[in-house]
């Protein structure tokens, strides 16, 4: 029997999150292991959870996800864009909850290139005077 489920990707930063979605009880799994474990902080956990609580669907999907690159704030918002796509695959009606919160919205910030001349991206040299 083939197990019916949603896809969705999600990017942010130099993280990508690939999201399946299954009809289920709510259990989040992250590659390999509860999503509680690997995120401790509750700003992590709320942005992964959040596009299950926008369409009120928190208890009806398991979620398996594959993460790679990146630290923990990246991987966190590369799953919630995941879940979201996901949860748009599952059901179009969610279309409009999804768009109105800024979860189908990918964030293009990314870390700017270092110039030469320069210590960092804009950070110069200290300057002195005499």
């Amino acid at each position: 029997m083939e197990e019916k489920y949603f896809y969705g990707t999600g990017r942010r930063k130099e993280t990508i999150a690939r999201v399946r979605l299954m009809p289920g009880k709510g259990a989040i799994v992250v590659n390999g292991t509860p999503y509680e474990e690997r995120y401790t902080r509750t700003e992590y956990r709320y942005a992964i959870t959040r596009p299950l609580v926008v369409t009120d669907s928190l208890n009806k999907y398991n979620v398996v996800v594959k993460v790679t690159g990146g630290g923990m704030t990246g991987q966190a918002g590369a799953i919630c864009m995941g879940v979201a796509r996901a949860l748009l695959q599952a059901s179009e009606e969610n279309k409009l909850k999804l768009r109105q919160s800024g979860l189908l919205t990918r964030d293009s910030r990314a870390k700017e290139r270092k110039k030469a001349g320069l210590r960092k991206a804009r950070k110069a040299p200290q300057y002195t005077k005499r």
